[in-house]
């Protein structure tokens, strides 16, 4: 049986970064519903756990030296998150990441071929991966950019 929950947090992870990366220097409010899409709290006013995984993914993010935040919005959202320094090069670095099985390989783009020079370097970067393995990628393939992006995170410590 496949871990669906740990396909969750990676597209979890990998939304919040995209998002943040977005915005990135300026602050924002980020909602987990913006990530996991929408949640109907119970009669007793509990999240589904689904919302709660999201949610508990944003604050391992952060513990995790990727993002930062001012505080927390009950278990809705996060006030004035940002990427740090650490989740910022994670995203803007050229990364020497191999082709993903299904993916356009880095620094052509299916439309225009071969990209020249400094079009190569914004395709190869952290954040082209995330938002190309979103957009197109398989649960695997997004665990797979993750997994890279985490590895090559503790080598820039």
């Amino acid at each position: 049986m496949a871990d669906i929950h740990i396909a969750d947090f990676y597209k979890d992870a990998a939304r919040t970064l995209i998002q943040l990366f977005n915005q990135f220097p300026r602050p924002i409010m980020l909602f987990v519903e913006d990530i996991a899409g929408p949640d109907t709290p119970d009669e007793f006013g509990l999240h589904s756990p689904r919302h709660q995984a999201c949610f508990a993914t944003m604050l391992w993010l952060e513990k995790s030296g990727y993002i930062r935040y001012e505080s927390l919005v009950r278990q809705e959202a996060l006030d004035q998150a940002t990427l740090t320094q650490r989740g910022f090069t994670l995203l803007a670095s050229r990364l020497p990441i191999a082709e993903i099985p299904g993916m356009t390989p880095p620094g052509q783009d299916q439309d225009n071929g071969d990209l020249p020079g400094p079009e190569v370097a914004t395709q190869t970067n952290g954040a082209h991966l995330l938002r190309q393995v979103l957009q197109h990628g398989s649960s695997s393939a997004i665990e797979q950019v993750m997994l890279e992006l985490l590895r090559q995170a503790r080598h820039h410590v």
